[in-house]
């Protein structure tokens, strides 16, 4: 397996003398097939960061969230997320479909601990998981190049108080974004979401700012 360090990683490493330590790391830690341990956490997780480039080599990163398990485990080097319902710009999955590199953190604020993840990945509009995933719009493929564990040392301890209310559940409709709601935005949503602000009703932008003030964006 290739290494992870370029000649700049190298240089840096060179200059803060952990050399050693850094050629440890790369050749005993970072690995191309997720372990059962690593399975088990990715698929207990609830959310994850998303990572990915544009064409021009520009990062970008996103928060993706669901239920939990919402990341399926295939085997040892695939795995699979849902794409729900957003704000119509398709920015992370439009650099998956362009340049297939994604990179995704996978973190437990309880219990400080966390899995970083390289891999290449595809959009699959049509399969036949995307049935298990209420609401999902798409799936995304990746598949594992690197996975190592990172040292969980600085990440803060934070306890889950509830799930969104916007994660898609097969029992109930799931409720608009409220900035969709917004009158403003009437004139550029699709007409489905058109017909649902209006059952919801629609806001004003001081009304928006409260409910995001309140917590309840």
């Amino acid at each position: 397996m290739a290494s992870i360090y370029s000649e700049d990683h190298r240089g840096l490493q060179r200059e803060f003398g952990t050399t050693r330590l850094a050629e440890m790391l790369d050749r005993d830690w970072v690995h191309d097939r997720l372990a059962d341990e690593e399975k088990a956490f990715i698929g207990s997780r609830d959310m994850f960061f998303l990572s990915t480039v544009d064409p021009d080599g520009n990062p970008t990163v996103s928060y993706k969230g669901g239920p939990s398990g919402f990341v399926r485990v295939l085997d040892d080097r695939t795995l699979v997320f849902p794409g729900y319902d957003g704000n119509g710009m398709f920015y992370s999955v439009g650099n998956i479909v362009g340049q297939m590199r994604v990179g995704m953190l996978f973190i437990d604020f309880e219990n400080p601990h966390r899995l970083r993840l390289q891999g290449t990945a595809e959009l699959l509009r049509d399969d036949p998981l995307l049935a298990d995933y209420t609401e999902a719009k798409y799936l995304v493929r990746v598949t594992v190049t690197k996975v190592w564990v990172n040292c969980p040392r600085y990440i803060h301890r934070y306890r889950k108080i509830g799930q969104s209310k916007y994660v898609p559940q097969a029992a109930c409709e799931t409720p608009l974004a409220s900035w969709k709601r917004l009158d403003m935005v009437q004139d550029v949503l699709p007409e489905h979401e058109k017909r649902q602000a209006e059952q919801e009703g629609l806001l004003t932008l001081p009304e928006y700012e409260r409910k995001v003030a309140g917590g309840d964006a």
